[in-house]
């Protein structure tokens, strides 16, 4: 990884899907949101200095398949949702040397109370 690679990113945050995993059949009956930040290491000079898309990673297809994967096919765990969503970006974007993806599902209700919610972060590099 070059120096601007540690330090550039793009960052998609607070994308909020309908989703139904979880371990609770309440959980896949009803589906509830699921938040999803996104943030790319890249080196984007290239994209900085050229202003050509084709040089950086256009975050709309990021959040293209990040729908997908949490309005698709139902899984146990937050965990699983959030290694599909970094494992297809680094799947689909070259220049990218590392992902991190957080999800979170809000106002979890535990044992009787409500947290404001409960969230997953992994981070993946080539």
């Amino acid at each position: 990884m070059n120096r601007n690679t540690e330090e550039d990113r793009i960052l998609l945050e607070g994308m909020t899907f309908f989703g139904r995993h979880g371990t609770l059949r309440a959980e896949r009956e009803l589906g509830q949101p699921f938040v999803v930040d996104v943030e790319l290491r890249l080196d984007l000079r290239p994209a900085g200095l050229s202003d050509d898309l084709s040089k950086t990673v256009d975050y709309s297809e990021v959040h293209r398949l990040a729908r997908r994967i949490v309005e698709g096919e139902p899984v146990n765990l937050t965990e699983t949702v959030a290694e599909r969503i970094a494992a297809k970006v680094l799947e689909e974007h070259p220049a990218v040397e590392a992902v991190r993806v957080k999800v979170s599902k809000p106002h979890v209700r535990l044992e009787g109370t409500v947290l404001a919610g409960s969230a997953v972060e992994i981070v993946r590099r080539r």
